[in-house]
């Protein structure tokens, strides 16, 4: 199962930014509306396409590796 580390960036860039930054404020700047990025944040697997990605990725300034994490479906 791919894995979107959505909290792990968030936290991350928090951490940098010194700041908190909230789903709402992420909605806002990428476009990807609030729901969206809850269900990638709290349902595992959850199926998205690679336009949300790649909002994603240019918001966390990252690649798609570092969004994206391959977990074993056992897990």
């Amino acid at each position: 199962m791919i894995r979107v580390l959505l909290k792990k960036l968030l936290d991350e860039k928090s951490f940098k930014e010194r700041k908190r930054i909230t789903l709402n404020e992420v909605s806002q700047e990428t476009g990807v509306s609030r729901a969206t990025l809850t269900r990638i944040a709290n349902v595992p697997g959850y199926n998205t396409n690679t336009d949300t990605l790649n909002a994603l990725c240019r918001y966390f300034e990252c690649s798609p590796g570092e969004l994206l994490e391959l977990r074993d479906d056992q897990e």
